[in-house]
């Protein structure tokens, strides 16, 4: 399917998606972009719907523009030489002002991204009310050359949680296409996913997305009308994720129950050690991974070591499937 412009169209479709990590070399810190690559494949070949580039776990604060360039157009590349050419890439493009976001997302299309994923603006936070919210995502919207997923995550914009209300009524612009919900409030999904007739694994409904934000509430997002889930444990753990979705989706309720409980065992887990113990597991799992760039701290030997027998049950259950 292509557009009017020759380009390929890359729908969303429901399913597991997830925001990967960046990956330095351990002595300089330039981009690692062998290691890129490499996870880029490994995800699609687990069965992910999609990739998001430059999220929160793909460390785009610390990375200049070219090396935002870099990461999502190598990921693209590595993708498209692997067969996984339907694959799309959500690209992190979140600036403070409606002008910078723009660019940002004009930059994100030119790099090979095929939707933006958008916090709200939040530094100067006493000015963001719900009018100065709905100004920044609507005249980003207007402007931007690719879709826009919102993305509700107030742990990272000094508490600003948008509500169901607000999202909805964003959700009515045509270039607004999703909402990921990390603030993981599944009652909050559930009034959005019914008001946007939202895209589920049984029905592609108006084409809205909505989609859980973590690994933890997968399938309580799905049962309560989630498109799916942008996960970060998704770096680690493709498959149980993938699994949790199909056991859903064939109606095997409680075997995906089970799945689901481990899944969350293991989830929390890499969610408190954050970036740093998500690529150590990985290091630990799959032979590649290393640090975060400073100042995220690098785990200890034991620290990571931690890690790796925290998850080891379930990591067997992943190298079963």
């Amino acid at each position: 399917m292509t557009q009017e412009n020759g380009a390929v169209e890359r729908p969303l479709q429901p399913g597991i998606y997830s925001p990967t990590m960046t990956f330095f070399d351990p002595e300089t810190e330039d981009l690692d972009i062998q290691s890129i690559r490499h996870h880029a494949v490994r995800l699609a070949e687990a069965g992910l719907a999609g990739l998001v580039t430059m999220g929160s776990n793909g460390e785009a604060v610390h990375l200049s523009l070219d090396e935002k360039r870099i990461v999502t157009q190598e990921t693209r590349k590595a993708l498209d030489e692997a067969g996984f050419t339907h694959i799309p890439i959500m690209v992190g493009a979140s600036e403070n002002s409606i002008r910078g976001t723009i660019e940002l997302c004009k930059h994100s299309k030119e790099s090979g991204g095929d939707y933006v994923l958008l916090i709200p603006p939040s530094y100067y936070r006493y000015a963001m009310d719900e009018r100065a919210i709905t100004e920044y995502f609507l005249g980003v919207a207007d402007a931007s050359p690719l879709p826009l997923v919102l993305y509700n995550y107030p742990g990272a914009v000094a508490g600003i949680d948008m509500d169901s209300d607000l999202l909805i009524k964003l959700a009515e612009h045509p270039n607004i296409v999703g909402t990921k919900f990390t603030c993981a409030n599944t009652g909050k999904l559930t009034r959005v996913a019914l008001a946007t007739d939202a895209v589920t694994p049984s029905s592609q409904g108006s084409g809205y997305m909505c989609f859980a934000g973590m690994a933890d509430f997968t399938l309580q997002g799905l049962i309560t009308g989630a498109s799916g889930v942008i996960a970060g444990g998704a770096n680690v753990m493709p498959k149980l994720c993938v699994h949790v979705y199909n056991l859903f989706k064939e109606g095997k309720i409680d075997e995906a129950i089970k799945m689901q409980q481990q899944l969350s065992k293991g989830d929390w887990v890499l969610t408190k050690a954050a970036i740093p113990g998500t690529k150590s597991a990985i290091q630990s799992y799959f032979g590649y991974g290393g640090y975060p760039r400073r100042p995220l701290k690098r785990l200890s030997d034991e620290e990571a070591q931690a890690v790796k027998d925290k998850i080891a049950d379930i990591m067997e259950i992943e190298k079963s499937l």
